[in-house]
């Protein structure tokens, strides 16, 4: 099969509005988590969030475009846009047949829906614009990008809860593997941080008010953030006879159900996830130098994802950095392995792991070592991407440093 690598990385989240900015935050452990300043945010019991701060869509898109475009879809556009200028690739007409997107959301344009619900119900009116359902659409982000950029590739959307990013990545990893295409540019978005989104939210009771402290014993639940992280996944002949700079190569995918509870953790399916992922890449637990944890915060998640790491990893795990990035960033939902894939960059070309912050004590029940606070210089060769979603959906993505 194809080999596949990452020529491109962009990023808007609320640690900085691109992937150099992110970084810098990351090796900083610099919290985005912060008073939320959504409207009527005084009905909220949770006013916490990880927000953009200073996002302008006026000073990224036109006028007679904004109309179309969710926040959901204006964060992807820019990320995006980003790292096809990282990539340098350019898009010819033979080019286009050959490169498509694949992008996760979990809510799509829920900004849209919330404010066209107020429209409908609190203020009583009886007509809505007329882009309503093209801003709302699951496949908006998706289509945009494809229609911005002219990819008329394989295109569509992954819902799969928190885990649609990786989702979403590893199918654009699969077709470009397999032949379907030779470019992809892939990732996730969500924009989910009004008073519909988190009152939803709040419903599920697992929701911190104060910070989120993934694996630390004192932790109090999951914050949820915004943001999108798109790459460009490439072929690797294909990158290499344009001279494209390599940012790292996608060794393997994993997924697995655990057709068990539709909110609770199971051990048994992350496990299978990371476990198809390790040997679909062909690596060892002794290969792995760090793993980007799901880690919410919650203590059903940090317990169950520590058991199953456990099990994949055995006595490997005594040693192996395990950050969650979520402490930082939020809990983007269905975007967050997108995000959080950048940090798998970082460890693999610049020997920084990003750290879990506002750990303050040890949770025997948990990873032995969370990277508390602090990030670490370390050579990384192989590095590990695990997101677990609401219904027992799980995906694992391996990224492996290129020589």
């Amino acid at each position: 099969m194809r080999r596949v690598v990452i020529t491109g990385s962009g990023t808007v989240n609320a640690l900085g509005p691109d992937v150099a900015a992110t970084f810098a935050a990351l090796r900083e452990g610099r919290c985005g988590i912060g008073p939320l300043t959504c409207r009527d945010v005084d009905r909220l019991s949770v006013q916490i969030g990880a927000e953009i701060a200073g996002f302008d869509p006026a000073q990224h898109f036109a006028r007679n475009t904004l109309p179309l475009l969710d926040r959901f879809s204006q964060l992807a556009l820019v990320a995006a846009r980003e790292a096809v200028a990282q990539s340098g690739l350019q898009i010819d007409d033979a080019l286009a047949l050959r490169a498509g997107v694949v992008m996760g959301t979990a809510g799509g344009g829920n900004l849209t829906v919330d404010d066209n619900y107020r429209t409908v119900y609190a203020e009583g009116k009886n007509r809505v614009h007329p882009f309503v359902v093209p801003r709302l659409m699951h496949n908006a982000a998706t289509s945009h990008i494809s229609m911005e950029l002219g990819l008329k590739g394989p295109a569509f959307t992954v819902s799969t809860a928190c885990a649609s990013a990786n989702h979403a990545m590893g199918q654009a990893f699969q077709m470009l593997r397999c032949g379907m295409a030779d470019v992809m540019v892939t990732g996730g978005s969500e924009a989910m941080l009004g008073f519909g989104g988190i009152k939803a939210w709040e419903g599920l009771r697992v929701m911190a008010r104060d910070t989120c402290r993934p694996f630390s014993r004192d932790r109090t639940g999951m914050v949820q953030g915004e943001g999108a992280g798109v790459f460009v996944f490439e072929e690797l002949e294909h990158a290499r006879k344009r001279g494209a700079n390599i940012l790292a190569e996608v060794a393997g995918f994993g997924l697995s159900a655990d057709a068990g509870d539709i909110v609770m953790p199971d051990v048994d399916g992350p496990v299978r996830a990371m476990q198809a992922a390790m040997s679909d890449a062909q690596v060892t637990p002794e290969d792995v130098g760090y793993v980007n944890a799901h880690g919410t915060g919650t203590a059903a998640n940090d317990r169950v994802e520590s058991q199953a790491l456990r099990k994949v990893m055995g006595a490997r795990l005594d040693t192996l950095p395990v950050s969650s990035t979520k402490s930082m960033h939020g809990h983007i939902i269905g975007g967050t392995s997108a995000v959080e894939l950048l940090a798998c960059l970082m460890a693999l070309n610049d020997d920084c792991i990003a750290p879990t912050i506002n750990h303050s004590e040890f949770d025997p029940d948990c990873v032995p070592d969370p990277v508390p606070n602090e990030a670490r210089q370390a050579r990384v060769t192989v590095a590990i991407s695990n997101a677990f979603a609401f219904g027992g959906l799980n995906a694992v993505l391996v990224l492996r440093r290129f020589h």
